[in-house]
C-alpha cells in the first residue's frame, strides 16, 4: 500500500490546469513544489501568493530534474508539464514530441532512480481520437489524429511499459477539453471571450459542429487529487464531465452572456485531420474513486466569462502571443 501522500511536485505548475492543481493541493495542506520552463504558456502570476517551492527547469534537462527531485524529496510528481495546442503541434511537431515524450521520459527515469512513490501523467482524451457515436473507455485503442495527440499517446504508453518492465508506481489520468479561469486564450472559450472583449470577429473552426466534453478546471483537479489518494497504481482513468456541445453552442452561449451580437461570429478554414467528436466513459473513476463533477457548464461558463471581465488586461496582455495564429483565414 503506498504511503500517505505529503509531498508532491508539480511540472508544469505555472500552467492553467497545474496552477489549479497547485492551488488546491496547497489549500488541502500539502507540500508543493513546481517545476515549470515559463515557456509562453507558463505565468507564475496564476500561483501569486501561494507558499510553495519553485524552480524554473526544463523537464527534458535530466541533470536540472535530478537536483530538484534529490533536494525536495517528493513522494509523489504529477506532470502536467506539456506543449498542449493542437494548431501549434501542426506547424512544429518536434516540440511536442520533445516535451511531450522527451520530457516525460525524463521525469520517469528520475523518479525510478529516486524511488518516487508514485508517478502520475496527466494526459488527454486526444489520444482516443474521435468517435461519432458512444463513448471512450480506458479500454479503447489509442488512435490520436494531431501530432499533438500523437505525443500524449505516445507518453501514456511510455508510462505504461515503465509500469510494466521497472514495476514503477504509476497512473495515468485522460481529463476531457478543461476551461474555466486562467486558460490561456488560444483555447477556444478563452479565446472567444478576448476577442469579444477586443470587440472583434471570433473565429470557428468549419461550421462550427465538433463536439467537445467540457470540463470545469476546479472539477477536474478534484478529481485528480482523489485520483492520486484512492487510485489504483498501474491503472488508467478517464475523467470526463459527461457534458458535451458542439463549438457553435459554446460560442453562442458565450456572446448570450456577453451581451453581444451572434454577428460576431466567423466561420474560418477548418482545421487540418480535425476530430469531429470526443467522449469519455468515467464509470471506473465513479464506481472506484467516487468522483462527480460538481459544476455544471452553464454554471461554469457564467463563472469563467465573469473572470475574463475582471481580468480583461490579463487576457489582452496575452494577444501579442496568439494573434498570428488567428489572424483572417
Amino acid at each position: 500500500m503506498r504511503k500517505r501522500i505529503r509531498k508532491i511536485l508539480v511540472t508544469g505548475g505555472a500552467g492553467f490546469i497545474g496552477s489549479e492543481f497547485v492551488r488546491q493541493a496547497v489549500k488541502g495542506g500539502l507540500e508543493v513544489t513546481v517545476i515549470d520552463k515559463l515557456t509562453y504558456a507558463g505565468d507564475l502570476r496564476r500561483l501569486k501568493g501561494i507558499p510553495l517551492r519553485f524552480h524554473k527547469a526544463d523537464i527534458c534537462d535530466k541533470k536540472a530534474i535530478e537536483l530538484v527531485i534529490k533536494r525536495r524529496n517528493p513522494d509523489t510528481i504529477v506532470n502536467f508539464a506539456a506543449e498542449s495546442h493542437v494548431d501549434r503541434s501542426i506547424l512544429k511537431p518536434q516540440d511536442f514530441i520533445a516535451t511531450n515524450v522527451t520530457g516525460t521520459q525524463v521525469l520517469l527515469d528520475a523518479a525510478k532512480k529516486h524511488a518516487v512513490g508514485l508517478f502520475c501523467q496527466i494526459s488527454t482524451d486526444e489520444i482516443y481520437g474521435d468517435i461519432k457515436k458512444g463513448e471512450f473507455t480506458e479500454k479503447s485503442p489509442l488512435n490520436p489524429s494531431s501530432p499533438y495527440a500523437v505525443s500524449k499517446a505516445a507518453a501514456d504508453l511510455l508510462v505504461s511499459s515503465y509500469i510494466r518492465t521497472y514495476a514503477t508506481p504509476a497512473i495515468i489520468v485522460r481529463p476531457s477539453n478543461n476551461y474555466g479561469p486562467w486558460q490561456y486564450p488560444e483555447k477556444l472559450i478563452p479565446l472567444a471571450i478576448l476577442k469579444i472583449l477586443r470587440k472583434e470577429k471570433v473565429p470557428i473552426y468549419a461550421q462550427g459542429k465538433n463536439v467537445r466534453e467540457w470540463l470545469y478546471v476546479e472539477d477536474c483537479v478534484r478529481g485528480i487529487l482523489q485520483i492520486l489518494r484512492k487510485g489504483k497504481s498501474g491503472s488508467a482513468y478517464n475523467l470526463g464531465s459527461g457534458q458535451e456541445m458542439q463549438n457553435i453552442e459554446v460560442v453562442r452561449l458565450l456572446l448570450k452572456e456577453m451581451n453581444v451580437s451572434q454577428s460576431l461570429i466567423e466561420f474560418v478554414k477548418d482545421r487540418p485531420g480535425h476530430d469531429i467528436r470526443y467522449r469519455l466513459n468515467s464509470d471506473k473513476l465513479r464506481d472506484e474513486i467516487g468522483w462527480r463533477p460538481k459544476v455544471e457548464f452553464k454554471d461554469g461558463i457564467k463563472y469563467t466569462v465573469k473572470w475574463g471581465v475582471l481580468h480583461k488586461d490579463w487576457l489582452l496582455s496575452k494577444w501579442s502571443g496568439i494573434s498570428w495564429l488567428y489572424r483572417k483565414r
